[in-house]
């Protein structure tokens, strides 16, 4: 395209990209209040479970029915993974903004956390209520960082073009050429 000074110009490169901007706002957030404390709830319920698992929860478990028992070994399987996972998420929102990790980086799938296949199941109610208080704190904290996840990284192809020119511009380049 040319100006009026008859310089080339190339508005669709002058605009911010939607991933550019969302690359802001995830630096924005890693670097917020609000990141830190959702980092050291995340690690410390990690740290929590792990010594419940280790210690209380294996004394615990001893005495559970052997069906019980079962239900216990599969709980805190799932309760383990869930826990990595956030741990996993969190490590890389620190390492964006530690300047470790680039931001568009974090935007590949490898990187966010996987949908829930399903509701959990109810637990059992034979399992120790501290396993039960862990189970649920860790599937309240997963929502809660799939929510930001999904808000930080949605893709652009989902997202609503932030200029309405710049999406015609690119309407009229794909028609073009």
């Amino acid at each position: 395209m040319l100006r009026g000074d008859g310089k080339d110009v190339n508005l669709v490169n002058e605009l911010p990209s939607m991933t550019s901007v969302r690359t802001t706002e995830v630096l924005k957030f890693t670097a917020s209040e609000l990141f830190q404390r959702l980092f050291r709830e995340g690690i410390e319920l990690v740290e929590e479970t792990a010594a419940y698992l280790d210690g209380d929860g294996r004394s615990e478990s001893r005495l559970l029915t052997r069906s019980a028992a079962l239900s216990y070994a599969s709980e805190s399987m799932k309760l383990t993974t869930r826990l990595m996972q956030i741990a996993s998420w969190l490590l890389v929102q620190r390492a964006v903004n530690e300047g470790n990790l680039e931001a568009d980086v974090a935007f590949q799938s490898r990187y966010r956390l996987a949908t829930r296949e399903a509701k959990p199941e109810p637990l059992s109610n034979d399992l120790p209520a501290t396993l039960v208080d862990y189970v649920q704190r860790a599937e309240r904290l997963y929502d809660r960082t799939y929510y930001l996840d999904q808000k930080m990284y949605v893709s652009v192809e989902d997202e609503a073009p932030v200029n309405g020119v710049l999406s015609q511009i690119e309407r009229l380049r794909a028609a073009f050429g």
